[in-house]
C-alpha cells in the first residue's frame, strides 16, 4: 500500500509531550532532527540538537551576542531562556517567543519574560523592537529564511538590528523533520531549513536588510543586520529626492549634507 505523507504541524502549533518538551525539562539530549524529506544518498540522516548548550549559561559566543544588543530585544524561538534570563539580569528589557509551552515554562522560571505564539502571529512592540535575535539554528523556522527575514524587518524599528546565527557549513536547505530522542520517541514532522552564512546573506539582501556585520565565534557563524532608517535606501546611503528643473528636465535634490 501507498505510505502517506506525514502531516505538518500548522505554524505556531504548541510542541507538547514531546521529546524536545521532556529534554528542557531535564536539560539533557541526546535530542535529534530527523530528516524525513528530501532523502539524499550520503546525507546524515539525524541532524544533533545542541540541548545541553541550550540549556546551559551563555557562552563567550553568546555573550558577544549579547553584547550587541540595544534594548528592547525579542529572542525569537527562545528556547529554555538562557539568552532572555541574561539580558534581564542586565537590566535590558527583552522577550523571548516560543512554540513550546516547555520553553516558555523554563524562560519564566529563570526570570525572563516569554510568551507563547508563533513568530508570524502578531506580537508585542511590533515595528518597536531594537534588537531581535535568531539563535540557534531559529533562522529555519517556517522552512525558509525569507519568509522569516521579511516578517522580522517588519517587526524590528527603522534603525534597528537583527543579529542571527547561520548553519556552521554552508548550506541552503528546505527540509521536513521531526525532534527525535535517542529511543526514537518523536513529534509531528515539520517544514524547517538549514541555512549557512551565503544563504542567510542572501535572503537578507532580498528583504531589504543591510549587512552590518560578519563574525565567527567558536565554530559558530553570525551576522548583524540593520534596518534602513527613514531617510536610508536599502545600501544605507541617503535617499536621493528626485525634481523636475525650471527647464523641464529632472533634476536630482542631495540630502542636507550634501552627500550623493
Amino acid at each position: 500500500m501507498p505510505t502517506r505523507p506525514p502531516v505538518l504541524a500548522e505554524p505556531g502549533e504548541p510542541w507538547v509531550e514531546d521529546p524536545y518538551a521532556r529534554a528542557l525539562q531535564t536539560g539533557r539530549g541526546p535530542l535529534y532532527l530527523r530528516r524525513m524529506a528530501p532523502l539524499a544518498p550520503g546525507v546524515a540522516e539525524l541532524l544533533p540538537l545542541d540541548v545541553e548548550r541550550w540549556c546551559a549559561a551563555p557562552d563567550a559566543a553568546d555573550i558577544d551576542v549579547l553584547h550587541r544588543c540595544t534594548g528592547p530585544v525579542l529572542d525569537v524561538g527562545c528556547g529554555p531562556g538562557r539568552l532572555v534570563a541574561a539580558l534581564a539580569a542586565r537590566g535590558i528589557p527583552a522577550l523571548g517567543v516560543d512554540v513550546s509551552p516547555a520553553a516558555v515554562a523554563r524562560t519564566r522560571r529563570l526570570g525572563g519574560a516569554a510568551l507563547r505564539r508563533s513568530v508570524f502571529d502578531r506580537l508585542p512592540r511590533e515595528s518597536r523592537w531594537g534588537t531581535v535575535l535568531l539563535m540557534d539554528g531559529n533562522v529555519g523556522i517556517g522552512g525558509d529564511p525569507v519568509p522569516l527575514l521579511a516578517r522580522l524587518r517588519d517587526a524590528v524599528r527603522p534603525g534597528g538590528r537583527l543579529l542571527a546565527e547561520a548553519a556552521g557549513d554552508d548550506v541552503d536547505e528546505r527540509l521536513t523533520v521531526r525532534v527525535e530522542d535517542a529511543h526514537g520517541r518523536h513529534g509531528r514532522p515539520f517544514s524547517w531549513a538549514r541555512v549557512g552564512p551565503t544563504a542567510l546573506l542572501h535572503a537578507a539582501d532580498v528583504t531589504g536588510w543591510i549587512v552590518t556585520g560578519r563574525w565567527t565565534a567558536q565554530g559558530r557563524p553570525f551576522v548583524e543586520l540593520h534596518r534602513p532608517n527613514a531617510g536610508q535606501d536599502r545600501h544605507g546611503m541617503p535617499k536621493q529626492e528626485h525634481t523636475t528643473a525650471d527647464d523641464g528636465t529632472a533634476a536630482t535634490v542631495l540630502p542636507a549634507d550634501g552627500r550623493p
